[in-house]
């Protein structure tokens, strides 16, 4: 487990945590920097998704930015040659494998729906992150951009050169990866990249609301849903559809299917447990 470092009581966070209804709120905090995934900062939310991902009272979870960005990726202005022998490239690989890619993996296996309201600017590994959730609102003068290749040289990281093709196309991938170009929320969500965008001063509400119909649902919702759709990427038709129902021979024998059964019957909203 990552520990969040110690910190002076009377600093800012570089991550803010509220817990509203069974709704938790994490909110990057360098606003004055466009949120960078600074070390500091991807340790304090690794921190705080693991109690998060414990707390059984939580049912869903918002990952937004403070300021006017959501997140512009690595903090550049902080990268140091190492001083102990190792290369920069050696000692990032190493930062990437110890705490910015399991910030990912982290996000996508969490027990409750993440819902990211990516409320401006989500550049480089910010693109990653701003994926990752289950379901990405945009306000509507956010961007997505991805300077990797024509401005660094390097590759799109944090799982975009993963989420992008799965979501929106390979050609489309390509396009973001090298032309240099901003991606406004609209025509993110024409291609599929995202859920949907809304009006700037909407995007809280919006991303609350969908928090708490995501909330509603059966607690194991979400994590049946991403198997099932990564076990369709690996299995023929047959074997997907053979898949489907070994699932519901498991899923129909529990209570929420009853529950749902009686719910319809009764021309009701189902009562789904917590985790």
């Amino acid at each position: 487990m990552t520990q969040q470092p110690p910190q002076d009581p009377g600093a800012q966070p570089f991550v803010l945590y509220a817990l509203d209804e069974g709704i938790a709120t994490l909110t990057l905090n360098l606003p004055a920097k466009l949120n960078p995934l600074a070390i500091e900062l991807q340790q304090e939310l690794r921190a705080h998704l693991e109690r998060i991902r414990d707390d059984r009272a939580v049912r869903a979870l918002i990952l937004t930015g403070a300021g006017k960005a959501f997140c512009v990726g690595a903090d550049l202005s902080a990268m140091r040659p190492p001083e102990d022998g190792k290369t920069l490239g050696d000692q990032t690989a190493e930062w990437m494998q110890s705490l910015s890619n399991p910030l990912i993996e982290t996000l996508q296996s969490m027990p409750i729906p993440v819902v990211a309201a990516v409320n401006g600017a989500a550049a480089g590994a910010g693109v990653g992150l701003a994926l990752a959730a289950d379901i990405t609102l945009a306000a509507r003068s956010a961007y997505f951009y991805l300077p990797f290749l024509p401005k660094l040289g390097i590759v799109p990281d944090l799982g975009c050169t993963w989420a992008i093709p799965h979501r929106a196309g390979r050609a489309r991938a390509m396009g973001m990866a090298l032309l240099d170009e901003r991606l406004g929320a609209g025509r993110a969500v024409q291609w599929g990249l995202i859920w949907g965008c809304v009006d700037d001063e909407n995007l809280m509400a919006e991303a609350r609301e969908t928090a708490q119909r995501l909330a509603r649902l059966p607690a194991y919702a979400v994590t049946e849903a991403r198997a099932a759709f990564a076990a369709a990427e690996r299995h023929t038709l047959p074997e997907q559809l053979h898949y489907e129902s070994e699932r519901q021979r498991e899923l129909i024998e529990r209570p929420t299917f009853r529950e749902g059964v009686s719910a319809f019957l009764q021309k009701r909203a189902p009562e789904f447990p917590g985790r």
